[in-house]
């Protein structure tokens, strides 16, 4: 049977090596970003010198074809799903028995006007590490556009070489749809703390041509002009799709896809962030541009491939990221504005760079998420205890078990337990230690 991936990103490269653990299939990748898988979640690292580029590759170039796996460095433009051939810009085709689109995203543009300037681009393919490369010889001034994870990102990137960064939020905090009042306000002042002009509330309206085709100032909503040579547009990513026109394939803002990962075509699949799924799981979007959901949803279509019926189950929400020197985790249900039945307690450490959220419900008291920020926690016995539905009482108890900073690390959960008993009265008796032997006994 021939398997043609479009994408080589983390979904697609997944979806190839668990077919080829249960197969010997003829499989072919087609990608005209790079000629080998890389770490997407890496790119700034590159740009930053932490990292050269053969260091985010994690398979060495012989891995391919040792494996049986026929790379193609090419752009697909069309997909003919009854003949079941991909139509390649270098003006060959491929055929198929079964097709897996992993085409991933692609940074919104709202139609701003100058917004194909040179100098303005998001930060998402290898294509965009090096026209930012480019463009920061001699770079006076960056303007990043959207309160997203990426912008972030980029200001990091543009600090280590001392370019200063003016960064326009429409909301009136950063990242305010997705995080609480307090953590939302804890990045604000890390982000001004940092040295980045944030201006909150304020909106891009124009982009200015410097009279060559590249990028010379913006302008906002309010008529501010800011002269910069680099504009990046970081207000989130869409699904990569455009070339399915004319296929067939159903797509609303992603492709549509059932619990099997399947389109609407026969042996057609979709997966990673342009599969949008028809009936998510609670608690669990249509279209979600994680790297981990990626990786499942690949291993979950090489067993439906392969013959082994497998439903795609994400599990309990969680996600991970930096914002700047504060590490940000969350687990399960955490809303910037919580539901009528939602309570948190919520505990900030007195110098403003750490803080723990435990979200329940108020009626039944099962534990709902948990939000931190600058404190780790493990992620199996956050899972453990929202899976099980856990009394929060009885989390409170156990707290310690989460912990999973280093060993000489202060640790904070008496002072969440602290808040707790005044809030309700009780008296809350920690029965658990801190460490990895407490952690695996209790997750026996």
């Amino acid at each position: 049977m021939k398997i043609a991936i479009i994408g080589n990103g983390i979904a697609g490269i997944t979806a190839a090596r668990f077919i080829r653990k249960l197969s010997d299939h003829e499989i072919t990748i087609i990608s005209s970003e790079s000629d080998h898988f890389f770490s997407r979640t890496a790119l700034m690292y590159v740009y930053m010198g932490h990292m050269r580029w053969e260091d985010i590759k994690p398979y060495e170039d012989w891995f391919w074809s040792k494996n049986n796996l026929n790379l193609v460095n090419d752009h697909v433009q069309a997909i003919n799903s009854k003949e079941k051939t991909l139509s390649l810009r270098s003006g060959s085709s491929i055929s198929f028995d079964k097709l897996i689109i992993a085409s991933g995203s692609k940074s919104n543009k709202f139609g701003w006007p100058g917004q194909d300037l040179e100098g303005v681009q998001g930060l998402y393919s290898k294509q965009d590490l090096e026209s930012m490369e480019a463009a920061s010889k001699d770079l006076k001034r960056a303007v990043i556009v959207g309160g997203g994870l990426i912008g972030i990102e980029m200001a990091e990137m543009f600090l280590t070489r001392n370019i200063p960064v003016t960064f326009l939020v429409r909301e009136k905090s950063y990242w305010s749809n997705v995080l609480p009042k307090e953590e939302s306000e804890m990045v604000n002042r890390t982000i001004m703390h940092h040295g980045i002009d944030l201006r909150l509330e304020s909106e891009l309206d124009e982009i200015l041509d410097d009279g060559n085709g590249k990028v010379g100032a913006v302008l906002t909503k309010t008529g501010e002009k800011i002269s910069c040579g680099f504009v990046g547009l970081t207000a989130g990513v869409r699904p990569n799709i455009d070339f399915l026109k004319g296929s067939g394939i159903e797509t609303d803002r992603g492709i549509l896809v059932n619990d099997n990962l399947a389109t609407t075509q026969k042996d057609i699949y979709a997966i990673g962030d342009c599969a949008q799924i028809q009936n998510p799981r609670p608690g669990r979007k249509p279209v979600e541009a994680i790297w981990y959901t990626g990786r499942m949803m690949g291993e979950t279509v090489a067993y439906n491939i392969c013959g082994q019926n497998k439903s795609y189950d994400p599990g309990i929400w969680f996600n991970s990221a930096k914002f700047f020197n504060i590490e940000y985790q969350v687990y399960g249900q955490v809303n910037a504005k919580p539901e009528p039945h939602e309570k948190s307690i919520y505990w900030e450490h007195p110098d403003g760079k750490k803080s723990i959220r435990l979200v329940y419900d108020d009626y039944s008291k099962k534990i709902l998420g948990f939000n931190l920020m600058g404190v780790r926690y493990r992620h199996e016995v956050c899972e453990k205890w929202i899976k099980e539905e856990t009394n929060i009482e009885k989390v409170l108890e156990q707290l310690p078990i989460a912990n999973f900073d280093p060993e000489f690390y202060k640790s904070y959960e008496q002072n969440l337990i602290k808040q707790y008993e005044k809030a309700s009265g009780k008296t809350i008796r920690t029965k658990a230690k801190r460490g990895l032997s407490a952690a695996l006994s209790f997750l026996k």
